[in-house]
């Protein structure tokens, strides 16, 4: 929040008459009525503002609730704007953990992994709740296993007695078509 050089002189002023009521001018009369009506436009100011902030954080969370929804294809643009939204104030639910949950658990690059698993650490910290630890789950009883699909047949290599076709081979060039032969005699006969 930033105020004008008017609005600091009135809250300075303010802040000096909470502090020090008898520097207050006591008396009624111009000089008081225009501090009250100062301190009046700056209390408006600030709930403004707060009424703004409020405004804006409504639709971080709404921004952030849309590209929740459209996972894990917008991951990019729902990290983005969960940065945003926690640097605004927001604090995570626990929608934000379960999709950071599931991002965390889809195949990234490595800086990425790391940023994601990051901002579900930060996440879980703000939110208050403990990250589930991981325990090694007891050995379910051995099934066997399946069997793999046969490979699929490896694409023969070049024969080295054959030479490789040329385009023009492979694609022989268009001829042009040939009019027919009656349209031939008309034009010659004009």
């Amino acid at each position: 929040m930033a105020f004008s050089a008017d609005e600091l002189r009135v809250l300075r002023r303010a802040l000096d008459i909470a502090l020090r009521p008898h520097s207050s001018t006591g008396c009624p009369g111009p000089a008081r009525d225009a501090e009250v009506r100062d301190c009046l436009r700056l209390a408006e100011a600030v709930a403004e503002a707060g009424r703004e902030g409020d405004r804006l954080h409504a639709f971080l969370v709404a921004d952030l609730d849309r590209h929740r929804s459209a996972l894990p294809g917008a991951a990019t643009g729902y990290l983005r704007r969960l940065q945003d939204a926690l640097a605004g104030g927001h604090r995570p639910e626990r929608a934000d953990l379960a999709a950071l949950r599931s991002l965390c658990a889809l195949p990234a690059g490595p800086r990425e992994t790391a940023r994601r698993q990051a901002l579900l650490a930060r996440c879980t910290e703000l939110a208050g709740e403990q990250e589930p630890a991981r325990q090694p789950r007891p050995a379910p009883p051995a099934k066997p296993a399946p069997t793999p699909p046969p490979a699929a047949p490896s694409p023969k290599p070049p024969r080295p007695d054959r030479p490789i076709p040329t385009p023009g081979e492979v694609f022989p060039p268009r001829r042009k078509p040939v009019p027919p032969a009656g349209s031939r005699l008309a034009g010659a006969r004009r």
